[in-house]
């Protein structure tokens, strides 16, 4: 499920609320021995206020299922085979991490716009507000220009009104 999180935050820029009070853990005991981790999330995905955002997170997680949680290949998930298919919200269905990746790879502007706010937030020392989003924006666009190469986002960054203008006591 951290993988699920991680995904939608640091990749496509676009992370879960927090979950709703109340809402029941999954049984982590019967993963692999009466269900697979799929099978218990369907069941999840039954209550309507746990769909809306597991919708979303569930098929990236899937997309990744033939990893274990140190990494290595595996076909089963205890007694249960992996079935490691699925639809994103948009629709663009996948088989595997493969497919996965190469449809994410197509996200390119939304994978560039979480990396620059991340790096941004780090070279500032503090949060970004909505004043930033310009910033954002253009070294985005700066970015694509340059075909997406790492030396333009910190050039970019560098270059870009938040950095130059930090206030008195942000991280130097």
């Amino acid at each position: 499920r951290v993988l699920f999180r991680s995904i939608l935050d640091n990749i496509l820029n676009a992370p879960p609320p927090p979950p709703p009070a109340n809402v029941p853990s999954l049984d982590e005991d019967a993963v692999g021995s009466s269900a697979s981790l799929r099978q218990q999330l369907e069941q999840h995905r039954k209550n309507a206020v746990c769909a809306s955002c597991h919708a979303r997170m569930d098929p990236l997680g899937f997309g990744f299922e033939n990893f274990d949680a140190v990494g290595a290949w595996r076909t089963m998930d205890g007694k249960f085979p992996i079935d490691p298919s699925g639809t994103l919200p948009d629709g663009k269905a996948f088989r595997g991490a493969d497919e996965l990746k190469a449809i994410l790879r197509q996200q390119k502007d939304t994978f560039a716009e979480g990396l620059t706010e991340k790096l941004l937030m780090y070279a500032l020392g503090r949060g970004l507000d909505r004043s930033d989003q310009p910033a954002v924006k253009q070294i985005v666009t700066r970015m694509a220009a340059n075909d997406y190469k790492f030396s333009s986002l910190l050039l970019g960054i560098v270059d870009s009104v938040p950095f130059q203008m930090r206030r008195e006591g942000a991280a130097k």
